[in-house]
């Protein structure tokens, strides 16, 4: 008896010990299937069907609420913000592991910090790549040549500018950023300014948008016209609106943040009688949503599953 009661014990034991080794890998299983962005929930439900965006005014908002509509995303909601609470959003769910949807653009520091992809774009909503030109008021060429020579020669690299916008991003002052570039890198600035003939004081003012980019080469900007050729210059940070509104009533003389041809594009239809387009200061830029790289999915339709 004491043996038949011992050897069911023993069985006992085991089925116990066998059901928790089951529970287990059930466990172990849903936890893999969480990591890195997969779940077996759809990713809608994973982010709430949010799509984090930035200032309401940005083109790449319209953009966004047009590829919304073409491709059929009825139960998503774009988040309108600001650049800063956007990537505030990434980096805290990119702490967590968890999924995001941000509206992104190149050049941007957060495509060095963090590793980033673009989600596809089969109906070409946001466009091929796009370029950021520099456009000035009617008449700023006879008022001010020197400045005019120097805004229409202003190129540079998405590498260039992500120098000064990851010292911002890394805590430098935007002015202190732009100087440094330009003291280090003497032979770039000497080639936009060469020969122009410096002021005594004249003022200047310049518009643009409150994006990392763009923050970044109107301080550079800025700089070179101060320190280089002798103007006194004020930065004016406002929306996409009053940015193209102010050159084309004349109450700017130049901005270096048009993003042609898709994300400011209604403002140069309706401006472009009005401004001088000095054409492009960087090629090559893009904007289209971006999720981390450990996000299962890879193109916008991939948002309707």
């Amino acid at each position: 008896m004491k043996k038949q009661s011992k050897w069911l014990m023993l069985v006992g034991l085991a089925g116990v010990l066998t059901l928790s080794a089951c529970n287990s890998g059930s466990g172990s299983a849903d936890n893999g299937n969480t990591e890195n962005g997969s779940s077996a929930e759809s990713i809608g439900k994973q982010v709430n069907h949010e799509i984090i965006g930035i200032d309401p005014g940005a083109g790449i908002m319209k953009a966004t609420s047009k590829a919304i509509e073409e491709y059929g995303l009825s139960d998503w909601k774009l988040i309108e913000g600001s650049g800063a609470a956007m990537t505030a959003t990434l980096a805290k769910d990119i702490k967590a592991k968890k999924p995001v949807i941000i509206t992104g653009w190149t050049p941007h520091w957060m495509f060095s910090k963090y590793d980033l992809k673009y989600l596809e774009d089969p109906k070409k909503v946001y466009g091929e790549a796009e370029e950021i030109h520099t456009v000035a008021r009617q008449g700023l060429k006879e008022d001010e040549p020197t400045a005019y020579e120097f805004l229409d020669r202003f190129e540079w690299t998405s590498d260039e500018m992500g120098e000064i916008m990851t010292a911002i991003e890394e805590g430098a002052k935007p002015e202190d950023a732009a100087k440094k570039w330009a003291e280090d890198h003497p032979d770039r600035v000497n080639e936009w300014i060469k020969d122009l003939k410096p002021v005594s004081g004249n003022k200047l003012k310049l518009s643009y948008v409150a994006w990392d980019s763009e923050i970044a080469s109107t301080n550079l900007l800025q700089y070179i016209l101060q320190e280089k050729l002798g103007y006194k210059v004020t930065a004016l940070q406002v929306e996409a609106g009053p940015m193209w509104t102010g050159v084309a009533n004349g109450d700017v003389d130049a901005t270096a943040a048009a993003w042609l041809p898709l994300t400011h594009a209604d403002y140069m239809d309706k401006y472009k009688d009005k401004v001088d387009d000095l054409g492009a200061n960087m090629t090559g830029v893009k904007t289209g949503l971006v999720v981390p790289s450990y996000v299962d999915i890879n193109s916008i339709e991939d948002l309707k599953k």
